[in-house]
């Protein structure tokens, strides 16, 4: 009887063991997609106000916090599976900046197609903007590969994203 549960104590400790080697063996590609966004998410929510200007926005406050939802269109190069390994993600966000009590409805908010070179600690953060001789969707088709600029003239934030973005702000704003 004794030997019995030796052998399955055994056995679960292999399996287990087994189960952890693969864990880090690599991340399945949704796991990275995970890893990804969180990082795109934290890049974006630790510049400050004032380095996350574009498109004459600005928040009257330094000590505001920035709140982002964001939403990965690709990254390359494609076929990598550590977040490591990943050098430039294409993407969407949408920033509120939390100043104290404000509404979501009247924030300053920041947001756009956005590109991050992760090659640099923190990432290089690169939105698409219009200039005076190229129009945003130019702009738009130069800055993204083929399919991300189709993604990013099209798709946004998801219900689930904005409604996890609207509760974070509520939070940050005090509200």
């Amino acid at each position: 009887m004794r030997t019995r549960y030796i052998g399955a104590a055994v056995a679960l400790l292999t399996a287990t063991a087994g189960a952890v080697v693969l864990s880090r063996s690599g991340a399945d590609p949704e796991d990275l997609q995970t890893q990804i966004m969180t990082r795109m998410r934290t890049t974006l929510e630790q510049s400050s106000p004032e380095q996350h200007q574009h498109a004459g926005h600005g928040a009257t406050t330094a000590e505001a916090a920035v709140i982002c939802g964001v939403r990965v269109y690709g990254y390359e190069p494609a076929e990598v599976t550590a977040l490591a390994d990943v050098k430039t993600v294409y993407g969407f966000h949408l920033c509120g900046v939390a100043e104290g009590q404000r509404p979501w409805d009247v924030a300053v908010k920041l947001a756009g197609p956005v590109i991050l070179d992760m090659s640099s600690d923190p990432p290089c953060i690169q939105v698409v903007e219009a200039t005076a001789e190229v129009k945003y969707a130019d702009r738009l088709r130069q800055m993204f590969p083929s399919p991300y600029a189709e993604l990013a003239s099209k798709e946004a934030l998801t219900t689930e994203e904005m409604a996890d973005l609207r509760g974070r702000y509520d939070a940050a704003a005090g509200l």
